[in-house]
Parts: C-alpha cells; sequence; structure tokens
C-alpha cells in the first residue's frame, strides 16, 4: 500500500460499482479512510435495459451482457470489504444523498466514525436515453436529482468541517456530455452541466480556505457503457440512441475504471494544491484538461458608448465576417469527444 492519502478520509459517492469503486479502491490503497456509498444493499440491477430489450438480444450478446453485469456486480458494502480484506478501513453508507437529509447523515456518519473529512468524491449518477420531445418529468428529476443536486447536498454538509480543517478535496464526476453529445440524453446533458457550474462557482468561493474543487469527465467500460451499447443493438435504425447510430468506442476497446483512478488520487492529494475549478477528461492512459470557456470572437459596435442599441440591419451588415467566420455549428458535427 502507498502512503499519499495517509491519514485522509474520504469519501466516494457511488462506490458500489465502476468508476466509484475503481477510485475508492485507489483511495484505500493510498492510505486513505474511506466511507463508500450507494443508494441501497444489493443494488446491482440493470438500470436502463427493459427485460424486453434483453430478451430481443442474441445468445452471444446475452452471454456478453451477462458476464459484463456479473463482473461490475457490487455495492457500498462489498467495495467496503474489499478495502478491509486489502487491509485498509473502510464503511459502508447506504443512502440516497439527494435527499437532504440522508446527505446530512451521510456527513456525519463519516464525522462520527472518522473524525474529520478531507476528500469528497462524487461518482455517483443516473442515466435514461430519449428524443428530448419524449423525456418525461420522471426522467428528467431522477438524473438532476442526483447530478448536481445531490452533489451540492453533500458538498453543504461537508464544507463546513473542511473549512475548520483548513482546506479539503472536492472531485465531483461530470461527463463530457456536459458539453452536448450525439446521443439521446439532453436531461444528462444538463445534469452534467450542472455539475460543471457548481464546481467551478465553489471553487472560486471556497478557495480562501484552502478547499480545492475539481470536476473529471470519465470514459470507462461501466453499467451505463454496456447497457447503452446494448440497448443500441435491439433498437430499430430510426430509434437509434444516437443521432449517428454509433459509439465512439466498441465495448471491448473500452478501457476500465480503474484506468480513471490513478489521476482521480492525484487531484485528492496534496500535490494538487494548485488546481482548483478545472474539468478534466479521464480514460485509459490519457488526462486531458478543458481550456476555459470564453469569447472567441467579439461583435462590437464601433462606438461602444453608443447610447442606442443594434439594429438588425446594422447586424446583418457584420455578422458574418466579424462573429461567423469559419463558424461550425456542433449540431452538424457527430461523433465522440
Amino acid at each position: 500500500m502507498g502512503d499519499t492519502l495517509k491519514g485522509k478520509v474520504a469519501i466516494v459517492t457511488g462506490s458500489g460499482q465502476g468508476i466509484g469503486r475503481a477510485i475508492a479502491l485507489k483511495f484505500a490503497e493510498e492510505g486513505a479512510k474511506v466511507v463508500t456509498n450507494n443508494r441501497k444493499p444489493g443494488a446491482t440491477k440493470s438500470n436502463m435495459i427493459t427485460d424486453e430489450q434483453y430478451n430481443l438480444l442474441p445468445a452471444d450478446k446475452k452471454q456478453w451482457y451477462d458476464e459484463q453485469r456479473e463482473k461490475m456486480s457490487g455495492d457500498a458494502e462489498t467495495t467496503a470489504q474489499a478495502i478491509r480484506d486489502a487491509g485498509g478501513e473502510a464503511t459502508a453508507f447506504f443512502g440516497d444523498f439527494a435527499k437532504w437529509e440522508v446527505a446530512e447523515n451521510l456527513i456525519k456518519t463519516t464525522i462520527d466514525t472518522y473524525g474529520r473529512i478531507d476528500i469528497l468524491c462524487n461518482v455517483a449518477g443516473n442515466f435514461g436515453f430519449s428524443d428530448i420531445d419524449q423525456i418525461s418529468e420522471e426522467l428528467w428529476d431522477s438524473v438532476n436529482a442526483t447530478k448536481p443536486k445531490g452533489y451540492f447536498n453533500v458538498m453543504r454538509f461537508a464544507v463546513p468541517y473542511m473549512k475548520k480543517q483548513g482546506g479539503g478535496r472536492i472531485l465531483n464526476c461530470a461527463s463530457p456530455a456536459w458539453v452536448g453529445d450525439d446521443i439521446k440524453h439532453a436531461e444528462y446533458c444538463a445534469a452534467n452541466a450542472g455539475v460543471v457550474g457548481l464546481t467551478k462557482g465553489a471553487a472560486k468561493e471556497l478557495r480562501e480556505f484552502g478547499i480545492t474543487v475539481n470536476a473529471f469527465c470519465p470514459f470507462a467500460n461501466t453499467r451505463a457503457d454496456y447497457e447503452a451499447k446494448a440497448i443500441n443493438m435491439v433498437t430499430d435504425p430510426d430509434k437509434k440512441l444516437s443521432a449517428s447510430g454509433n459509439f465512439a468506442i466498441a465495448n471491448m476497446e473500452t478501457p476500465g475504471p480503474e484506468f480513471v483512478a490513478p489521476f482521480i488520487t492525484y487531484l485528492a492529494s496534496e500535490a494538487s494544491e494548485k488546481v482548483s475549478g478545472s474539468v478534466f477528461i479521464v480514460g485509459g492512459n490519457m488526462v486531458g484538461l478543458y481550456t476555459e470557456p470564453t469569447p472567441s470572437k467579439m461583435l462590437m459596435k464601433q462606438n461602444f458608448n453608443d447610447p442606442n442599441p443594434w439594429t438588425l440591419e446594422e447586424i446583418n451588415a457584420v455578422v458574418d465576417a466579424q462573429l461567423f467566420e469559419g463558424y461550425t455549428s456542433i449540431a452538424d458535427a457527430s461523433g465522440g469527444f
């Protein structure tokens, strides 16, 4: 075991499976005491694919799907037990932190058990796929209740303790979908854009207290990944999950969640003290830093202080040359990241 996080106490939400589990294991491997979390014991069932869709899969694809589900099954307790089996310290906490009182209790349990909270890593997420004009209120609310609302809930109760301790690390899992996506899940794009906004706002506010806040957008072979691919296999061509009908990376080539964990551990460590308010894309042996969104071009009147607003004639006369030269809409592009 390493000692990069020795003496630290970490919460990893959504750590029963996938990326959250990999991060929790890595934190523990580097010496942290970890509170693991997911909604309820044994929460390993399929999240998106229906029984009807599963039954439509060819026999070989059913076998592939079953193998993926078995390999990635688990909950907060199985992750905590794996940490203990490896010689670390961990406590499982079951509950949906999208509920205010559950988030408060998660932090209270951590403090009561370990006396402090140094690292909060929010990984939990909810998913769904739908044409935007078919998204139900239930789907919208279920996805956005976890991100960004649930992330805020836990941050709300963790930050006071971090302030008293003189610092901390907050890491929020977003998605490349925060900039829009080829896949039909606008509610998920909105949820992750909210995570990025929450992260950047909190980073500026909490810097003076020694608390860093960063977001990471992972791509890895997880439940959402293999379920989406399975659904796409049995969906009518005119009802594909994505506009192009394809996914950027074939399932067998998608890197595992364990590839995400090392860089997130770096962000959780003292070595990342100067890094805050940033968004990263992480997967395989690649880490990318998103540039900060700033206006790339300006449309400006000759006299900025002109008391009269633009007329449409004035805009039409200059907009193509000054604002839209070389412009391509993201709606006309397709493919992954």
